[in-house]
């Protein structure tokens, strides 16, 4: 069981996730024009707490995650708000063959950073991606390496901006935009320090 199989139960008990998730979901709605004919992939889903938020504005989305437990959860939220556009997928963007059809949205919340091959992700999230579709990434801007008090392992300590930008170029995006989508505060030895949290908005050609 991983460490997110555990947290799975608790994970929308928690208000901030549930307000980053709006809030994140707000960023993007600026920063792309959705409409309810887009088919989209969430990688890294979760509870799905951010499609949630954005189902409304979409057509079919597939909910991505490597974590079972988080996909339990979430057949069972789906389930239980009778939705009819969104479908639970086990998919490990690092190991399994990439899924045969194509999106018009790729997005993720707090995903990339746990990733250790960024730069392969990002490409498969491209290759995934119909002619003129939308990636949107939202994650942790580089940090000092204190945002992780939770036991999580393996992870960047966020992205800087100008480096990924460089990456998702290189992978093919264009139109790359960041905005600050979120902060997250957090009391790190007894001092509140403030993790911003940025959305990255691009375009496949």
């Amino acid at each position: 069981m991983t460490n997110f199989d555990e947290r799975a139960k608790d994970w929308d008990s928690d208000p901030m996730k549930v307000d980053r998730a709006k809030t994140v979901g707000e960023a993007i709605r600026r920063a792309i024009p959705l409409a309810e004919n887009m088919s989209a992939l969430e990688y890294g889903c979760g509870t799905g707490l951010l499609s949630f938020a954005l189902q409304g504005d979409l057509g079919q989305i597939t909910l991505a995650d490597t974590s079972q437990g988080m996909l339990d959860v979430l057949t069972e939220k789906i389930a239980a708000a009778s939705v009819t556009n969104m479908r639970p997928l086990k998919l490990d963007l690092s190991a399994d063959a990439l899924p045969n059809e194509h999106f018009d949205l790729t997005y993720s919340l707090m995903t990339l950073h746990h990733i250790p091959d960024t730069k392969d992700t990002l490409k498969k999230f491209h290759d995934l991606l119909a002619p003129g579709g939308w990636l949107c990434i939202a994650d942790l801007d580089k940090e000092d390496g204190t945002f992780h008090t939770d036991g999580t392992t393996d992870v960047h300590k966020g992205f800087e901006r100008g480096e990924l930008q460089q990456w998702v170029e290189d992978v093919g995006f264009t139109g790359v935009k960041f905005s600050t989508a979120f902060e997250i505060k957090k009391k790190i030895d007894g001092i509140e320090k403030i993790f911003p949290i940025f959305l990255l908005a691009a375009r496949k050609a």
